[in-house]
């Protein structure tokens, strides 16, 4: 891996690893998803299954997957990842219910009575990604996560294999999720769908999940027909490193981002020889990997190590990156936690590497990327909720706030606001 020193690495060459844009400028990327948007809206399931063909399933005459391939595929996956499916689910669910909220109402001495109710919305749509293997554990982030909060009908939309069928760990994950519908569909067609709906295809109010950059540039031309979580770039790990470090976990855990397509993998160190140490490591463990042709090219192009000359100076590099996920390898890691503003999840010590939070610890891994942490959180139950103010005013509060009302409505040049409080007063 290169290796940056602050101390005398130009700004610019820098910036290069720690800056990246979430979405570069793609025109030909955008007048392509335009059209998949155009042709769905348009015409519905007969464009969704013309797209579906040309991308996945040549033969594709259904866009549901039927219940009996759902039932079918308990004896196509192994127990041990049943089991699997069914731990993470089970921690999914119990982090998410810490989130739950409830509507409330608070009565003042005058009788004004203010206060909220706290909705799910009817329908969401869970974008499960396929494109180089399945994520079951995607799908159960973004459906569990959903009925937590109440959602009436949950859907996914996940890409067919070459026969029609979907994975059978999508479709195991989808059943112990509970979701109403499976449907064979990805890509920028997919998400159009959902946001507004087609002859089989129901319109939703939210749609979630990750999806390579048709699916978000989809994500983020729908939206305003249609809630959407985030818009996601590639995945990034920040390590946070001191001499104390595992050379070997370092390296692991650099490597378990680096093995999807364009990710990002930095290793910010006050030690120069952990620094030279995993760079060696690196070296060794990528040629055991099956994944080491897409890791080397991650790690070619976006990864590096940087060193810093404190912690201090490496919490400050932390906090502008904002990474998805940010490990803290140091000696003593509860006494800097405090002091991270921006990271979409924080691994703290030796024992938790990045893949645990993304498999079965609980807290969702559809995470904010590309330094969007600095704004954004990662999916949660308020996602798929939506805050309804309720305003119950009595005459004796109407009698002492309706004029400061009055005078509000008609500096703003707004008479009839102004007459709709003042024809009460008199």
């Amino acid at each position: 891996m290169r290796v940056l020193d602050t101390r005398t690495t130009e700004p610019e060459e820098l910036a290069r690893f720690l800056d990246k844009p979430l979405l570069q400028d793609n025109p030909e990327v955008e007048a392509a998803v335009r059209r998949i948007i155009s042709e769905v809206r348009s015409r519905g399931d007969e464009a969704v299954l013309e797209f579906v063909r040309r991308f996945d399933w040549p033969q594709a005459d259904s866009l549901i997957v039927p219940n009996s391939e759902i039932e079918e595929a308990y004896s196509k996956v192994p127990e041990k990842l049943i089991q699997a499916i069914k731990l993470a689910k089970a921690h999914i669910e119990a982090f998410h219910k810490k989130q739950q909220r409830s509507s409330w109402m608070d009565k003042d001495d005058r009788g004004v009575t203010l206060g909220q109710m706290i909705l799910p919305v009817n329908k969401a749509a869970v974008v499960a990604p396929a494109f180089q293997a399945p994520l079951p554990s995607s799908l159960l982030m973004g459906a569990v996560t959903a009925r937590v909060a109440g959602v009436r009908e949950v859907y996914v939309c996940t890409p067919p294999r070459k026969d029609g069928s979907i994975h059978p760990a999508m479709a195991v994950a989808a059943a112990e999720a509970g979701v109403d519908k499976v449907y064979r569909i990805g890509g920028a067609h997919g998400v159009a769908a959902f946001a507004f709906g087609t002859e089989t295809v129901p319109r939703v109010d939210k749609i979630v999940g990750p999806g390579g950059i048709y699916v978000t540039m989809a994500k983020r031309l729908v939206y305003g027909e249609v809630g959407i979580d985030m818009l996601a770039g590639a995945t990034e790990i920040l390590i946070l490193a001191d001499e104390s470090a595992n050379p070997i976990y370092v390296a692991a855990d650099l490597l378990s981002q680096a093995e999807h397509v364009n990710a990002r993998a930095l290793l910010v160190t006050t030690s120069r020889e952990l620094a030279e140490s995993v760079s060696k490591e690196v070296d060794r463990q990528l040629s055991t990997l099956s994944t080491r042709d897409l890791a080397s090219k991650s790690i070619e192009a976006n990864g590096a190590i940087i060193l810093i000359q404190d912690l201090d100076e490496g919490l400050e590099i932390a906090n502008r990156v904002a990474p998805e996920h940010l490990e803290l390898a140091v000696a003593q890691p509860m006494e800097i936690l405090a002091s991270v503003r921006n990271a979409g999840a924080i691994l703290v010590g030796e024992s938790s590497p990045e893949p645990i939070g993304d498999y079965v610890a609980g807290p969702n891994h559809i995470l904010p990327t590309s330094g969007t942490a600095r704004f954004s959180s990662p999916l949660n139950v308020d996602d798929f909720l939506k805050k309804t103010n309720v305003i119950i005013y009595s005459e004796q509060g109407l009698r002492e706030d309706g004029p400061s009302a009055i005078e509000l409505a008609e500096a703003e040049g707004l008479d009839a606001h102004a007459n709709a409080v003042r024809v009460r007063l008199e």
